[in-house]
């Protein structure tokens, strides 16, 4: 199992980070490897990688897949004990017998399916290692490039690699963690899930945007529910969500959907933070919330500024508004990039701590955490305070101030995020069906929220277009109608079974 952090250099940071890894004793090293896969991209498809490697004048084929976590990689390396410009054909039973070599058997139905070369790399390592405390790590300065060959009606094509991997070698994982900290925030490096394989495969299918990464459920294994392991499987479920969406964004990508699905994320894993703390009390830094919540503010009112162009003023248009000029005061700043937001050093710092806490055994096992029964019983209790939060809310959402209106709404969203985050350890039905009676109340409390935010525009607007005093007339008479929809999904729960009790 191979444990590493992989950093992005940008290329104003290049020469800065290659005089600091000349400072140990470093040896450079001319790579190429080809890659292959099935011809439909079987392994691919799987998060498998399969190579052979000229490291020097030795060739090593390696396969890889992904591991149980964000530093997690399966990793076997077999010396092929051959050199010279004659590439080795590859062999999957090679790896057999090893947790990725029975992955690899598998997709290639125990050899029955052919592999073919599908791209290369083409890379220059500077590598050393580093002691941090009894601890050896790794350190490798990759640039290059990585390239697909023509064929099939399309051209070849390259895209650059300039990053910084951080393996390792032996020793703790809380030791790898510091000395990435260190690296990342002494040259503005940013955290990066792309590796090579899947810069190559983007190349292949011509995809010029990112794909947007969802939340997917904790996988909680045969790992005893303890209070501690599930604060950790949690984590690592939000962090699967946050680090492709956030290595896009700080690698340009401006793709709406992505921007909101790391929000989501970063929310999902404020739940986590507040809901579970209790598990495991002290084991969560209080440093992380707030760089999560800056960036989440900051990403959020670039949404805000979308929903306007894109959601509202159609709807005001069709209501037959004057046409409204969305003017920033003269002396407004202009906003970061979201890019810029993201690879700010305080989000990456929280970043880089997470990764470390979900993949580091614990401390002191003796310390204070609950058994699974104790564990439960935190959970039921935090599930019942907050649906009888939105229920006592919904009966009377109308009547709320719009602060409070607004925390209904981010209580309604804390309830489904935990549901989902403890649905493993309780009947995934029930929690199924709970969850879904949550789903049109939020519906309805995002739709009366987007308002809500688009009325505020609107009247801040109209200190220097008067057109806008329509949106603003206009919004203000749908609010009555939104907030009784709000009710009426809130009251619904009021009936709803909830999954945690052992009878309603």
């Amino acid at each position: 199992m191979e444990i590493e952090f992989k950093f992005q250099v940008p290329a104003h940071r290049l020469k800065a980070v290659t005089q600091d890894m000349r400072v140990g004793k470093a040896a450079r090293q001319h790579m190429q490897a080809h890659y292959f896969d099935t011809q439909d991209g079987a392994l691919a498809a799987r998060g498998v990688a399969l190579r052979v490697r000229k490291e020097g004048r030795r060739w090593v084929q390696t396969a890889k897949a992904l591991g149980d976590g964000p530093l997690h990689r399966l990793e076997h390396n077999v010396d092929l004990a051959a050199s010279g410009a004659v590439r080795p054909e590859p062999d999957a039973q090679r790896h057999a017998g090893t947790p990725v070599g029975d992955l690899l058997d598998k997709l290639l139905d125990h050899g029955a399916i052919p592999l073919v070369e599908t791209f290369g790399t083409d890379i220059w390592r500077l590598a050393r290692n580093e002691r941090e405390g009894d601890t050896t790590i790794e350190l490798a300065l990759d640039t290059g490039k990585v390239m697909t060959p023509p064929g099939d009606g399309r051209e070849g094509g390259a895209s650059q690699v300039c990053e910084l991997e951080l393996e390792l070698v032996d020793g703790r994982v809380q030791d790898l963690v510091a000395l990435a900290l260190r690296w990342s925030q002494r040259h503005g490096l940013w955290f990066s899930t792309v590796t090579k394989a899947e810069r190559g495969q983007r190349l292949l299918l011509a995809e010029e945007g990112e794909r947007p990464v969802k939340a997917s459920p904790p996988v909680y294994g045969t790992n005893a529910i303890t209070g501690d392991a599930v604060q950790r499987t949690v984590l690592a479920a939000c962090l699967a969500q946050i680090l492709p969406n956030a290595s896009a964004i700080a690698a340009g990508s401006e793709d709406a959907e992505v921007i909101h699905q790391l929000r989501i994320g970063i929310r999902r894993t404020r739940t986590a933070l507040r809901e579970l703390d209790a598990l495991a009390p002290g084991r969560f830094d209080a440093a992380w919330e707030a760089p999560l919540v800056e960036v989440f503010r900051a990403l959020g009112a670039q949404r805000d500024r979308s929903l306007l162009l894109s959601v509202m003023q159609p709807r005001l248009d069709a209501a037959g508004a004057p046409a409204i000029a969305m003017q920033s005061p003269d002396d407004a700043q202009p906003a970061p990039s979201a890019g810029d937001v993201v690879r700010a050093p305080a989000f990456q710092a929280a970043l880089v701590s997470l990764i470390g806490f979900t993949a580091s055994p614990v401390d002191d096992p003796a310390a204070a955490q609950l058994d699974a029964s104790a564990t439960r019983q935190v959970l039921q209790a935090h599930l019942g305070k907050l649906h009888k939060q939105v229920v006592r809310d919904g009966k009377r959402f109308e009547q709320l101030t719009a602060e409070e209106q607004h925390r209904t709404r981010k209580r309604v969203k804390r309830l489904r995020y935990l549901a989902e985050f403890v649905a493993p350890l309780f009947d995934k039905a029930e929690v199924k069906r709970y969850v879904a009676g949550l789903v049109p109340a939020q519906d309805a409390l995002g739709e009366f929220n987007d308002e809500v935010v688009a009325l505020a525009n609107y009247r801040e607007a109209a200190a220097t277009d008067p057109h806008a005093w329509f949106a603003v007339g206009w919004l203000t008479a749908q609010q009555p109608d939104a907030a009784r929809a709000c009710r009426k999904a809130l009251r619904r729960l009021a009936t709803a079974r909830r999954f945690w009790r052992k009878s309603d």
